[in-house]
Parts: C-alpha cells; structure tokens; sequence
C-alpha cells in the first residue's frame, strides 16, 4: 500500500504536535468521545499518523470507539484501487493476532496484495519528551480504554475474481469476532486450529496447484533502524497464505510483531516486520536470528502441506517440537543432512500424513527417537511392508549380538521392537492403499519374533542362575507360549496388545546348584517376560495374560496337566472361556509342546457338545449394559461393532467345528470364508460381513491411531472435529470435509446394522 500523505510527517516534531492532531480530527469524527480520541492519539504509532491521511485517521478512531470488552473488534470493507477492497481491522491487541487475521484472510479466499499493520506503543517505548499542552495522564472513563490496540489496513481481491458479497462480509466478520475472542480469552491454540482447520480446506480444493511448493525465502535482521524492534526483512515470491504461514511461524516461535509492512510486486513479496521476542526484547543473537530464519521458513513451507494432513493442527505442532529436536539436539553434519532432506518438495506431504495421524507414534517414537525418522523416511519406500520372518530374525539377533549385558540386550530388543513398529505403522499410514489384513499380518508377524528372541533371552538368564528345568524323570521341561485374542488370530493393529498363556511341561526342578521347583523357574520366567517386552502407552505391545486357568487369581504359567484339567467338559472353564479359545495358537517355545496344547484345545472347543446360547446371548446384554456408555457409540462393544461379528463368527465355529475342520482357525477373516464354503451362511451375506468386519477394524484403527490405547473405541460425536479428523485420517478425504464426514457417518450407519441384522437373524435379540 503506497504512503499516504499524512498530516504529521516529521516524526520529530510529533509529541509537539499532538494537540494539532487531536483538533484537526476532532471535527472529522463528532461521535466520539474526546477520552477515546486523545487515547488513541497519544498512544499510537508515531509512523501510522504518516502513512494515513485525516480522514482515514477519523474513521479508523470511530472503529476503535466502538470497542468494548465484550466487543473487542471491528471490520470496514470499502472499496480500494483497480477492483480491489480495503479491509480495515480495529481491534484491542492480542498474542498472535496478525497470523490469525491472515489466515482467516486467506480461507475467505482473499488473497493480500499489500497491507500495513500498527500497534499502540508500550509506555516503556512511548517518547519521554511531552508537550506542556498534552495531558500526561491516559483517561479511564470507559472499559477497555486503557488497553492497547492495532490498526490492520489490508489491500485485497478475491482469488476466484468474483465480487466479495455482502453475505461473505458478514460470515468473515463473524468469524474474526470469535478468533478475537478465543485470543481474549488466551486460547491461542484453540484459535490456530480452528484458523488452520478453514484455510486449509480452503488449500485443499487447490491442492495440485500448490504440490512441490518450495520457494526461496530471504530474511534479514536490522537492529540499528529501531530503538525497540528487531526489523525482519523478508523477500519471497508469492504463495497462497503466504502470509499467514509466515506470521503464524513467527506465533509459533514466540515471536511478537508490533508492526509490519508488506507490498506484492506482481509474483514477488516484500515484507518488513517490527518483531520482539517473548521477553519484549530485541532479537540480538545472531544464533537466535539463525534458528528463526531456518525454523521460520521452514514452518511456512511446511504450512502448504497440512491439506495432505488428516489433523493439520495436530501436524503443525508435532512439525514445530519437531523443528525444535533438529536444530537443538543434532551436531552440525546431522543438522546438515536433516535440512538438506527437508529441502526435497517430496518430504512435507510425506511428514503431514504422518504427523498429522497419531499422538502416540509422535510420543512414543518420534519425539524421543527423531534422529531415526529422517533416514526412515528415505528407506521406506524400499522397504516391504510384510518382512519375512526369517529377515526380522536375522536383523534383530545381529543387533542383540552386540550387547554384552542382559540389560544392554533387553534394550536392544526394544529399541529393535520400536522401530520396526514404526516403520510398519509408517508404511500404512503413509501409503493409505495398504491393506488392513497385510498391515495386521506385518504387526503380528513382529510381535512372533519379538516374544521367541525375549523367551530366548529371558531363559539364558535364569538359567545361569537356577539352571536348567527338567521333569522328575530329568528330561528337559518344555515351555511354551500359545497367542490368543488378535496376537493368536494374526490380527493385531494400531495399539494392540499381546495376548499370551505360558504353558510348561509339568513338576520337576531346575539342575542348578540353587535348583527351584518348576513351578517357581516358570512363574519367574513369566514375570520376566512382562518386564522384558516394555510397552511405552497402555496397549501398545503390553503382554496379556488374563486369558490362563482361574485368570487373574491364578498362576501367571501353568502346567500341561492343569491346563488339560481346566479346560476340559468337567473343568472350570466358563463358557465364554471355550469360545475365547478359538484364537489359541502356538507362538514360541517348544513346538512339540505348543502343538499339543492345540490339539487339547481342538478337543475341547469343537467337542460337539451343546453350546449354551441362552447364557452367551445373556452374557453380550451383560457386556453391552456394563461396557457402552448411554448415548455413546463404541465400535468394540456396541451392538452392530466388532464384537458382534466376531462372536457371531465364532459362535458358528463352536456350533459346527466338530463337523467341519475348516472352521477350527483363530482367524476371523479364515473362519469367515469357511462359514461360506460349508454353505453355513449365504456367500454374498459373507462378503457384507467381511466388507462390515473390515471397515469397522479400520475406523478401530483410526481411533487408536491417534489416542494410543486399546480401551477408548468410543466413537466422537458426527458434528465434532475429531469425527471430520477420523474421516480424514481413514480415506475419506473429499475436498468437502463435512461431506467428507457425513458419508463416513452413513457407511458406519449401514456396515453396523448389517451386523446386528445379522447376528439377531442367526441367534436371536441382544
């Protein structure tokens, strides 16, 4: 925006003329009072009263007499030069409020040709000379006078090149209202979300103009021109938000700005803000001036990849703590490599998707272990989802090979454990195509070779102290470990637990010169299994055992001769307890062993003897009453979730396993599509079911995805941000997000109801 000519231009002489001032623009503006007019020409910049004239000056005092507490902003929209509107912002002053304004802006579809921002001066910062005649005590007869304020003068067009409509005023003033609002209320960063949720879906119907943008940002610091700013000058070429990205860069670093100029040379930009740091300080280390040019553009370019995020405020702020671990925590070649990667236009999309998914990946992995994101993120496309089991072993016993001590090889598997889990969650993140059961297989597939090398290692150590177990005939005890649940079914996902039952081979005693009992060596081995495998967030590769003779008041390792005994026609196993083990299958340990427990199980599971429907339909109210809060939809428990399927699925294979073998599989995908070839359910049923099954483990997934637990499957209410987030994070990313989330409503809507008709056709009202 060209200078005006003012009516003070000599800056020297503006204390001597501030009565001049106020008598020049008293007439102009008669409706406001003369406490409110004197404030405002006292307090302002002295360079705003050069850049505007009388006029101007007036009718941006009427905005600012009109601001109240509880009306803390004000909005002209008149019309400016060669088709343009000029867009005037009064308003109290407020943390991060120019990147607030420019994003609102920008998501209005406005894009800014020049502007010039102003603030009220500090009284720390005002002149210390006055004039005799000008009153040295602020007036106080109105609320909210005292506090400070800004003058945001914008110079716009509409990007789709149509008239800016009175309608559209309207909407953008109601919505910089409650910006305001939020920032009075110091909800900063309720206030960027909301801003980044509107401009980003705004981006996100350009998208494919806007791939690959990575453009130079040039960025000076001045020092000597201002007695208390630090002037940052910045040229660029032109990008959508530009602005906004850059100011909210700034927000993110703590960065006030005070005053800024800025004016679009046809493509290029030139900008020039008045900045202090979160001290109200000059920024005079030259360290301090290097990291924010770096982290500043760096945020600005990553800004234009959040419409690839399925959260972009949760994105930008892992992207910002992110930022923060690189240039603090890395040497100098590490810093180099790091930025040269983020200087590729292919890594942002990549980093959006993936910060923008999942609090725990960022908690549990990236924030702690950043150093490994970046050459992960370069390997991933070579790397196979699915890795053989034999290469998982190989790659993690020459890792633990290198440790000297039990604790350095528990770590090693862990560490090992932790970026393989990663990387998998990576890969289906990254790649939305994946699918659900190769992503389940790759998970479960990790968790196998994890539990064999722990149970490897956790032997070797008791058995230097207790020696080896035999049975009282003093042939070696076997000892085995059998997964159920989704770890037995090769089903495991995002946050999934470790079902396991430690089964060994009988009495006896170890052969060391501190020899246990069986029953104490194998207790404490299963003690030591819990410890050795850790598990950062509840769920997330924590070992189950409850699935064992007496659950939890039992003994965490049984005997072959207990287990045979517990889960026998005559044992005390519940009902439920036979369905649960239709998931049983043998993982590590002696093979020999882990296969007679399975037969055992054949034995007792699909026996052919009366399955007592009345109790399990009794026990689904029970779980359905006690587990699914009124009103809630959880996709594990509610009638028409997972649950549902499953037990339908598995009821079938207790009903008819002793007639049928295929049926006998701890899979439900499996054990689905053999219902269907013994002609137990209606092929194209079977495909609805398997359609249903799928979906509702993806949204499972996309819940714990981002929660990082096994236990909140609660779904978020239709008309929420975190059900659009969900939409988004699961493939349903339209440029529309609330269409987006309306049709993920309706297919949730359809695959349940198909469960539950389902389900009451074959077995009866829950």
């Amino acid at each position: 925006m060209k200078p005006s000519s003012g009516i003070l231009r000599p800056m020297a002489d503006l204390d001597r003329s501030r009565e001049s001032l106020f008598s020049t623009l008293h007439p102009l503006c008669p409706a406001v009072e003369d406490d409110v007019l004197r404030d405002f020409v006292s307090r302002m910049d002295a360079e705003y009263f050069e850049r505007f004239p009388p006029v101007t000056i007036a009718h941006h005092v009427q905005l600012a007499s009109r601001l109240t507490p509880d009306h803390p902003c004000e909005l002209s929209v008149r019309p400016g030069r060669n088709q343009h509107i000029e867009l005037s912002i009064v308003a109290y002053d407020y943390f991060s409020e120019f990147a607030t304004i420019c994003g609102l802006l920008s998501a209005f579809g406005l894009n800014i040709e020049e502007g010039r921002i102003y603030t009220f001066v500090d009284a720390a910062a005002a002149p210390a000379a006055r004039a005799t005649t000008w009153p040295s005590r602020r007036p106080q007869s109105r609320p909210g006078l005292s506090r400070k304020k800004i003058v945001d003068v914008f110079l716009v067009h509409p990007v789709s090149g149509e008239r800016f409509s009175a309608v559209e005023q309207t909407a953008l003033t109601q919505a910089l209202t409650g910006m305001i609002r939020l920032l009075d209320n110091s909800q900063f960063e309720e206030a960027r979300q909301h801003v980044n949720r509107r401009l980003v879906e705004r981006l996100g119907k350009q998208r494919s103009a806007f791939t690959g943008l990575l453009h130079t940002v040039h960025i000076t610091f001045d020092n000597s021109q201002s007695p208390t700013d630090t002037i940052m000058d910045i040229r660029s070429d032109d990008t959508p938000a530009f602005l906004y990205a850059f100011a909210n860069a700034l927000a993110m670093r703590n960065i006030y700005i005070a005053k800024a100029q800025f004016e679009n040379d046809g493509t290029k930009l030139h900008d020039r803000f008045h900045v202090r740091n979160r001290y109200g300080q000059k920024l005079l280390d030259t360290a301090e001036q290097e990291q924010l040019r770096l982290t500043a553009v760096l945020i600005k370019q990553f800004t234009h990849a959040l419409t690839w995020a399925p959260d972009p405020a949760k994105a930008l702020e892992s992207f910002d703590q992110f930022l923060d671990l690189i240039v603090q925590d890395t040497g100098k070649k590490a810093k180099s490599q790091a930025l040269d990667f983020l200087s590729d236009k292919r890594t942002f999309p990549i980093l959006a998707r993936l910060l923008g998914a999942s609090d725990f990946l960022w908690e549990d992995f990236l924030r702690r272990q950043h150093d490994n994101l970046l050459p992960m993120l370069t390997e991933y496309r070579d790397a196979p989802l699915i890795k053989p089991q034999a290469t998982l072993r190989k790659e993690l016993n020459r890792v633990i090979a290198k440790a000297k001590t039990d604790d350095a090889r528990k770590e090693a598997l862990n560490q090992f454990k932790d970026r393989e889990l990663f990387r998998i969650d990576m890969k289906h993140i990254v790649e939305p195509t994946t699918s659900l059961p190769d992503f389940s297989l790759a998970i479960s597939q990790l968790a196998e070779v994890i539990v064999e090398r722990s149970l490897a290692d956790c032997q070797a150590k008791l058995n230097k102290l207790y020696g080896a177990p035999r049975l009282a005939n003093k042939k070696p005890c076997p000892f085995a470990i059998l997964g159920a649940g989704k770890f037995g079914g090769r089903e495991m996902g995002y946050a999934s637990d470790i079902e396991v039952l430690f089964v060994y081979g009988g009495a006896g005693r170890t052969s060391g010169k501190q020899g246990i009992d069986n029953s104490e060596y194998f207790e404490r081995l299963a003690q030591e299994l819990l410890q050795w495998i850790e598990a950062k967030q509840e769920g997330i590769f924590h070992i189950d055992v409850r699935l064992r003779p007496h659950g939890g008041k039992g003994s965490l390792a049984n005997a072959f001769e207990e287990v045979c005994k517990y889960y026998s026609a005559g044992g005390q196993a519940a009902p439920f307890e036979r369905q649960a083990l239709i998931k049983l299958r043998h993982i590590a340990g002696d093979a020999s062993l882990g296969k007679q427990v399975e037969a055992h199980r054949d034995t007792f599971v699909y026996s052919g003897a009366p399955w007592d429907l009345a109790l399990a339909l009794d026990l689904r109210r029970q779980q359905i009453a006690q587990l699914v809060e009124p009103g809630k939809l959880n996709l594990k428990h509610s009638h028409g979730g997972i649950v549902t399927i499953e037990y339908a699925v598995q009821y079938l294979q207790v009903m008819h396993g002793h007639r049928h073998q295929s049926l006998r599989t701890p899979n439900t995908l499996q054990a689905l599509a053999a219902l269907v070839e013994a002609g137990l359910i209606p092929r194209a049923t079977g495909e609805s079911l398997r359609k249903a099954y799928l979906f509702i483990r993806m949204l499972i997934d996309g819940l714990r995805m981002v929660r990082g637990n096994t236990k909140d499957l609660v779904l978020p209410p239709p008309d929420s941000d975190e059900f659009i987030f969900l939409a988004r994070r699961v493939g349903y990313t339209t440029d529309d997000w609330q269409a987006g989330a309306k049709h993920l409503q309706t297919d949730i809507d359809g695959h349940m109801k198909l469960a539950r008709e389902f389900f009451e056709k074959m077995f009866g009202k829950v």
